[in-house]
């Protein structure tokens, strides 16, 4: 029987979203108030699902308390309270919007995911955008 279990976990981060091959102007018409020097915030919200056949010993797809320490590990400890462009090596060389920070979440974790269950990471922005990636 296959089944998705979800955790949800938070972090705040500053970003900016820019292309230093870009002129200033090309940059603001892209990323708008998003490509502020200064940087700004976000309270993202982030879901972790794994989907996998139930375990006949346990009764888990994956005990919870190893995913949330996971999540915390990969995840939480290197994005909360950090400002992304500067802070996070995985952006150093990567625009960190929504879905290049949803992809790099996933690689973070799938090393550490059974390869026999499936991997999602929806990540929420706002309230309103949010971006799922499957792998």
């Amino acid at each position: 029987m296959t089944v998705t279990v979800s955790r949800k976990a938070h972090f705040n981060a500053a970003h900016r979203l820019y292309r230093p091959d870009w002129a200033d102007e090309k940059n603001e018409e892209i990323f708008g108030k998003c490509n502020n020097p200064l940087y700004h915030g976000h309270n993202y919200e982030l879901i972790v699902h794994i989907t996998g056949e139930i375990d006949s010993s346990t009764g888990y797809v994956m005990d919870m308390k190893v995913l949330k320490d996971l999540i915390k590990a990969e995840v939480e400890d290197a994005f909360d309270h950090k400002n992304l462009n500067e802070q996070v090596p995985e952006f150093a060389n990567l625009n960190p919007t929504a879905e290049n920070i949803a992809v790099v979440i996933w690689n973070k974790l799938r090393p550490h995911i059974s390869a026999d269950q499936q991997l999602e990471v929806t990540l929420f922005e706002t309230p309103r955008n949010y971006v799922h990636y499957k792998g």
